[in-house]
């Protein structure tokens, strides 16, 4: 059986869809450095998120190539470099975040003194990482190269 409308639950669905603006809750302001953590946070997330789904990316190239004969070969070198890289690559955007951190919503000396150990520890895993998956440190590439062709920077005749 329905239930009858009375003058009592009329006014208050009336008071609901025309209720005057003082009756509504002011929304909530959001000050600089709340923005800014909050910036920071998706920086850091976003950090967190390329070297899960580069992994992951990863992981599933490697699958791919093991279950294909013609592939195997070399796959878990493959893997090893995609997931340093996406290691890599993270943890750039995650010293990214820290700087921004410190330099904007905490900059005291103790913050800048942890922000430096914490890059001085990032950049360390950054060089091991890339020396694991080239096999040599960064300055030391073009040795393995070899010495430049003599007509390399010679114009075409």
């Amino acid at each position: 059986m329905a239930e009858a409308s009375t003058p009592a639950s009329s006014s208050r669905a009336s008071a609901f869809f025309f209720s005057s603006r003082s009756d509504r809750p002011v929304p909530a302001t959001v000050t600089y450095d709340e923005f800014i953590s909050d910036v920071v946070r998706g920086v850091e997330a976003l950090g967190a998120a390329i070297m899960v789904l580069g992994g992951l990316a990863a992981l599933v190239a490697y699958l791919i190539a093991v279950a294909r004969p013609a592939d195997r070969e070399g796959a878990y070198e493959r893997l090893r470099e995609r997931l340093g890289r996406a290691i890599l690559l993270g943890l750039e955007v995650l010293i990214v975040g820290d700087i921004v951190r410190t330099i904007i919503v905490d900059p005291t000396v103790e913050s800048v003194l942890v922000l430096g150990m914490i890059v001085v520890i990032r950049i360390v895993l950054s060089f091991s990482l890339e020396v694991e998956i080239d096999g040599t440190w960064p300055w030391s590439r073009w040795r393995l190269a070899g010495p430049a062709p003599k007509d390399a920077g010679e114009p075409p005749k």
